[in-house]
C-alpha cells in the first residue's frame, strides 16, 4: 500500500496512481492536502489508473498511519532520516502487509509521522542534489520492495 503525506502537486498524485497500478499496489491513502480524484491534473498523469487502484482520503497522515498499524501493517517512510535503512539493504518478507509513506515535495514526511513509523527507507544518492521527485522515488522504491513482497509476479 502507498500513502501520500500532504503531496501538493496533483500531477504527482496522478503519477502515484499510474506507478501503483504498474506494480499492482492494492490502494493509495491520500492524506491531508493531497488532491483526490476526479481532479483534472490527477487524471492527466494517471491515464486511467484511478479506475484501477483503490484509494481513500484521511484528514491527517497520522490518523492513516495509526489506522494501518492497528490493522497489522508495518508502516515505513521513504525519507532521509537518522537510522534510516538504505534501500538496497531492505529485506521484507513475502506477502508482508506494508504501507510505504511518501512525503510532501518540499518538507518530506511530517516529523509527527516519522515519530511513529516502523522504519525509514533511504534511497542512496550520489550527486549534488539529494532529492528525487516523488514519482521517481516511488518507481525506485516500489520496484525494489515489490520484488520482495510479491515474488510470484516475477515467475
Amino acid at each position: 500500500m502507498v500513502l501520500l503525506d500532504n503531496v501538493r502537486s496533483a500531477l504527482n498524485v496522478g503519477s502515484a496512481f499510474r506507478t501503483s497500478d504498474a506494480f499492482l499496489i492494492e490502494s493509495i491513502a491520500l492524506c491531508g492536502i493531497t488532491a483526490t480524484p476526479p481532479h483534472r491534473e490527477i487524471l492527466k498523469t494517471a491515464i486511467g489508473a484511478t479506475a484501477a487502484v483503490d484509494w481513500q482520503h484521511f484528514e491527517t497522515t497520522l490518523e492513516a498511519v495509526e489506522s494501518y498499524q492497528a490493522a497489522g501493517y508495518q508502516v515505513w517512510a521513504v525519507e532521509q532520516a537518522a537510522n534510516s535503512t538504505p534501500l538496497q539493504n531492505i529485506a521484507f518478507e513475502s506477502d508482508q502487509k506494508l504501507v510505504l509513506v511518501f512525503g510532501n515535495e518540499v518538507k518530506g514526511v511530517d516529523q509527527a509521522v516519522m515519530n511513529v513509523v516502523d522504519g525509514a527507507i533511504e534511497i542512496p544518492q550520489f550527486g549534488t542534489k539529494h532529492s528525487f521527485n516523488i514519482s521517481v522515488s516511488m518507481g525506485i522504491v516500489l520496484w525494489q520492495v515489490v520484488q520482495q513482497v510479491r515474488p510470484t509476479l516475477f515467475e
